[in-house]
């Protein structure tokens, strides 16, 4: 019977450990919720030089980085593939190294990137917004989180502590910039474990007209069933609307997960089992915008399985990065430059374009 007892009692253990230990994790992470306001100042570091009403034109990149981690080497879970971990520190070292000659090849007068690591033991604790910035001479930047979870417990081996955001970078000074919170469409308890997403407004006055060049960073849902794309969508176009009523000029651009009703990407249809993107609806904004994205380069890969080495004319590739545009600029083009993902599973976007006077 003693025996009997025992045996009982070491069962009731090993079935009861792991709930306990998910219970404590998940009460840790409730205390240590990441709760940010609707708008928050968010301090830029400034340069001192200013932009001018001219004819010259202007280059903007918009990157998604994958975090440093996401090279053609990688695949992640999320996406239909294994890895957890999907670099070691040498590689991510290669992938901030490539991304930093990118970043200079290009020379952009403003530079937006989603997926920023600045303290996550996936990229290893390093910050790589650091690392760009210290590289790129001297700009004006601004930075918000829209990642920040003490441990994310899943999946096994855990992805752990994450510290992650947008970053945007500017050949001319940010006289100020926001963090604008995008809704949330997880409950508790995923939320807990889950992204913040938000916009990351920076303005930049324009000499002598009264006016703002009003940059807006983005990053919208991913995996989410669609309720928060759509949420997230909207704030965008009543946040966009607001500024253009104000005269200012306006540029959002970034990874919208999703695609425009109004843009042809027939060229990379998407296959059965991979990752949907959304749809926005582009008669949803008013005449006030112009949609760029270049559908003849895919901005983005899937992640079910490395890309390195594999049969690129089965590869799920997408376009969904790319820019809204106010009507008092002038686009003088778009281009997604084909980097073969080798150090990020996006292709950068680089816009040119003028203020019209």
């Amino acid at each position: 019977m003693k025996a009997l007892k025992k045996a009982v009692i070491a069962l009731l253990i090993i079935i009861l450990m792991p709930v306990l230990a998910f219970s404590l994790i998940t009460i840790y992470l409730w205390i240590d919720e990441y709760k940010p306001a609707d708008i928050e100042v968010v301090e830029a570091v400034h340069n001192e030089r200013k932009i001018e009403l001219t004819d010259n034109s202007f280059t903007m990149l918009s990157w998604n980085i994958g975090y440093a981690g996401l090279g053609d080497n990688a695949d992640f879970f999320m996406d239909g593939g294994k890895g957890v971990m999907t670099a070691d520190k040498e590689r991510v070292d290669q992938n901030i190294e490539g991304i930093k000659e990118v970043i200079d090849e290009v020379s952009p007068d403003f530079t937006i990137l989603q997926e920023v690591d600045r303290d996550s033991d996936r990229t290893y604790r390093k910050d790589v917004g650091a690392e760009l910035i210290s590289s790129a001479g001297s700009v004006s930047y601004a930075y918000a989180p829209n990642y920040r979870v003490a441990y994310v417990p899943i999946p096994i081996p855990p992805i752990g502590k994450v510290e992650s955001g947008l970053m945007s970078m500017s050949a001319y000074d940010i006289e100020s910039s926001e963090r604008v919170a995008l809704p949330c469409p997880f409950k508790w308890p995923v939320r807990l474990a889950n992204l913040k997403r938000c916009l990351l407004v920076t303005r930049i006055p324009v000499e002598d007209t009264g006016k703002e060049l009003v940059i807006i960073n983005l990053h919208l849902e991913a995996y989410d069933r669609g309720e928060g794309k759509i949420a997230q969508t909207k704030l965008l176009k009543d946040y966009l609307e607001k500024e253009c009523e104000k005269g200012n000029y306006v540029i959002a651009g970034g990874d919208f997960n999703q695609v425009f009703s109004n843009v042809d990407t027939s060229k990379y249809p998407v296959m059965e089992g991979n990752w949907q993107p959304g749809i926005i609806d582009a008669g949803a904004f008013s005449d006030n915008f112009n949609i760029y994205m270049d559908v003849n380069t895919a901005s983005s890969r899937a992640l079910s399985q490395p890309y390195e080495g594999a049969d690129k004319s089965t590869f799920q590739l997408y376009v969904i990065d790319g820019f809204l545009v106010s009507k008092n600029i002038e686009a003088t083009g778009v281009e997604t430059l084909d980097y073969d993902f080798k150090v990020s599973d996006h292709n950068p976007v680089v816009l040119k374009f003028k203020l019209s006077k």
